[in-house]
């Protein structure tokens, strides 16, 4: 069971989403665990569920929400523990150092620090990460208009305290108003489809499916999610 990491203040449910629904056409079992604050999977993943804690499945993916631990997970399956007959594939949503313990993300395949640079994100996803009790490898992937040296070089300022050790790439997603029309037409339509987004944000989401999936089929299923042809 292959676990990876999204951190950071700045949403990201909808990239998770993507990567899991390219996963899915791979024949992944895929569960994404929202452990934020604000919980934006319960409001952007169609349900029928009332509950507080909760998993529902949405286009082959299963989405859990209120649920902080591995083990609450399984209690909710009414499984032993959670292993690769469930899932192959984790997705982990974080906002607050306490679940970056509770799942032990120190052990995940790859971490992933998601930010824009507003000051909001920038600030609050540093602070998550001064809370971080032990050294934690992290890959940037950052959400910018400009793609500026200047917006890294302050994001390395901020973090110069903390126990992260940064991986060299950084993987950059376009801050563009056509992107975020077509995110929320899929959202008001409850589907996942690639049709509409840009070249720079389908190029990134390559590139990080590419590090996750190690497989020479993500360029092919990125076009049929494209042409919105899931068969």
């Amino acid at each position: 069971m292959k676990k990876i990491g999204f951190i950071g203040a700045y949403e990201k449910t909808n990239l998770m989403l993507y990567v899991a629904k390219i996963l899915t056409l791979m024949g992944e079992k895929v569960l994404i665990i929202d452990t934020t604050l604000e919980q934006r999977a319960r409001y952007i993943v169609p349900t029928v569920a009332l509950s507080h804690s909760y998993i529902t499945s949405y286009e082959e993916i299963d989405v859990a929400v209120g649920l902080y631990s591995f083990e609450e997970i399984a209690n909710y399956l009414e499984k032993p523990m959670l292993d690769e007959n469930q899932y192959t594939y984790v997705l982990l949503d974080i906002d607050n150092a306490k679940y970056v313990e509770s799942f032990n993300a120190y052990s995940n395949d790859i971490n992933y620090f998601v930010t824009s640079f507003d000051l909001y994100s920038l600030k609050k996803g540093v602070e998550i990460l001064n809370n971080i009790a032990q050294p934690l490898e992290l890959t940037k992937v950052l959400f910018s208009k400009d793609m500026l040296q200047e917006e890294d070089d302050y994001l390395n300022y901020l973090s110069l305290d903390t126990r992260v050790e940064w991986n060299e790439e950084r993987i950059y997603f376009p801050f563009d108003n056509g992107d975020n029309s077509i995110i929320s037409e899929n959202q008001r339509f409850e589907r996942i489809k690639l049709k509409g987004l840009s070249k720079e944000y389908k190029d990134a989401l390559i590139y990080v499916m590419e590090q996750i999936a190690e497989s020479n089929t993500v360029k092919r299923i990125v076009k049929q999610l494209e042409k919105g042809n899931d068969d």
